[in-house]
């Protein structure tokens, strides 16, 4: 159990890391039939984000669904250590076991890997970014930028103007979960 609490740093090959993006990159979804993949596909679509290519990468089960990304279906391909050839960008979101064994992988083929699981939200090496908040602790990414969980991403939010104002002693905080946060499986459940 200790890889989850204390997951080990990730190793990664420097060779294209902290250079620039092109201004029309090559992006991968990992984990692109879930409910966050989906999200991210409709993201890249309402914000007209430049790509040139778009990756939709998914379990061998997924693989072979069709889904529509700017006006065409695309294939969602099965995830292998192949995926990642020429891939600047790639957003996971496919749990920690994928990202743990992927994330480094896409990092040495060159990708920038922006990591929605837990896997390596606790590696003081990896940059734990909201970018309301710290979007300049992103020029150290050495490759892999995580994000925080849903909750303390936006307490991070609320808080931060907070904490710059005066010095917060005490906070008690209440939340309820969505349950889009437990998969697709849990909000087909509540239909």
């Amino acid at each position: 159990m200790t890889d989850v609490l204390d997951p080990p740093a990730p190793s990664f090959a420097p060779a294209r890391i902290n250079r620039r993006l092109p201004a029309h990159p090559v992006v991968a979804i990992v984990g692109a039939t879930g409910a966050v993949g989906v999200e991210l596909i409709e993201s890249l679509t309402s914000r007209d984000f430049p790509v040139a290519e778009l990756r939709l990468l998914a379990s061998a089960r997924s693989a072979g669904t069709r889904l529509p990304f700017r006006g065409r279906d695309l294939v969602v391909r099965d995830l292998t250590e192949d995926s990642f050839a020429g891939v600047d960008v790639a957003f996971f979101s496919a749990g920690a076991a994928v990202s743990r064994r992927f994330a480094p992988i896409a990092v040495n083929a060159g990708a920038v890997v922006i990591d929605n699981s837990s896997a390596f939200r606790m590696v003081p090496e990896v940059p734990l970014i909201v970018p309301e908040v710290n979007a300049p602790a992103m020029v150290a990414h050495g490759g892999l930028i995580a994000n925080p969980n849903c909750v303390a991403a936006i307490l991070t939010v609320a808080l931060a103007p907070l904490a710059q104002a005066a010095r917060i002693r005490r906070l008690s905080v209440a939340t309820y979960q969505a349950a889009s946060g437990a998969g697709a499986a849990a909000m087909e459940e509540l239909r």
